[in-house]
């Protein structure tokens, strides 16, 4: 037996889409164990992952910290790790490369650029679609991948009877109108008039909830729906994915939440402006789709309605 390292730092949709190359790699090498290492936002999350032996906390503090670097490659080093599937593809992980394996070929070290093909540059491959790159990657490593392009996050989730209990949640559809606010490219500015269109076609039938991160709590009075929360706090992605996985339907802007729907198999739409496509995201699945519009602030809450209505049935 021998030990396997994956690396995923994030963000939350990036973690939803790499839910079914953990398992392929876990199944993979099921003789073997995997760990992953991984960040504090979704480090406790991972341990409820069924196909790793245990997950290695990255800070991620500068690489100029020189003490926090070494500690970090010792602890590495001590699992004596035979391959790593650097799974986040960023120039900080090809930086533990040079220094874990400075010389290794995708037979030791499997990243988008040690599993390049020799046709491609990284920035021409870089625009295929993420689960399509996923799948290259593994496969040139000589991994068999059954669950790459079919993600299931479907693990992340707990039982969260009690907070549906306290919202009285049976029926009910989740929005999800904030995004970044450093990319309010992504952000569709009609959810409110989509919310009364809702309410007058189905009356009481549903529920319409929004779940927001911590920083956009004070945000949510602006949006007419119920606001859930866990103790007066934000649900924790466990949590939220329940809460995603339980509801009717889902609409969302492109941000973590949206692609968590995608690949926990739910009805859904997700908006999408002129920042990217929704194909080169791979969010849209049998149930989930994208509405694709050079401006958000165009898409009327008409059509999105529309859609959802048709999505619905």
């Amino acid at each position: 037996m021998s030990n396997i390292l994956i690396i995923k730092h994030g963000s939350l949709g990036d973690i939803a889409q790499a839910s079914g190359a953990i398992q392929d790699i876990s199944e993979f090498h099921k003789d073997d164990d995997v760990y992953l290492l991984t960040t504090k936002p979704y480090f406790e999350l991972f341990k409820n992952n069924p196909h790793l032996k245990a997950v290695i906390l990255d800070k991620r503090l500068s690489r100029f910290n020189l003490i926090y670097l070494f500690t970090l490659m010792r602890v590495i080093k001590k699992y004596k790790f035979i391959k790593v599937f650097d799974l986040q593809n960023s120039s900080r992980t090809n930086f533990y490369k040079r220094i874990l394996f400075p010389n290794a070929n995708h037979i030791i070290w499997s990243s988008s650029e040690t599993t390049l093909p020799k046709d491609k540059s990284k920035e021409e491959f870089d625009q295929n679609p993420v689960l399509y790159r996923f799948k290259h990657q593994l496969e040139f490593s000589g991994v068999k991948t059954f669950k790459t392009m079919f993600p299931d996050f479907t693990w992340a989730c707990i039982n969260i009877d009690k907070i549906k209990s306290e919202y009285s949640l049976n029926k009910y559809i989740v929005l999800f109108p904030f995004c970044s606010p450093h990319l309010t490219i992504k952000k569709w500015p009609h959810y409110n008039k989509f919310i009364e269109l809702v309410k007058n076609y189905f009356k009481n039938e549903y529920k319409i909830v929004i779940a927001p991160g911590p920083l956009e709590i004070s945000m949510s009075k602006e949006i007419k729906a119920i606001t859930v929360l866990n103790n007066d706090k934000s649900l924790t992605i466990s949590e939220l994915a329940t809460l995603i996985k339980n509801s009717s339907f889902v609409i969302a802007n492109d941000t973590g939440p949206a692609h968590m729907a995608a690949h926990l198999g739910v009805k859904g739409l997700t908006l999408f402006g002129s920042h990217t496509t929704a194909h080169k995201v791979s969010i849209e699945r049998e149930k989930f789709k994208a509405i694709q519009v050079a401006d958000l602030n165009k898409l009327t809450p008409e059509k999105v309605f529309e859609k959802f209505v048709e999505s619905l049935n």
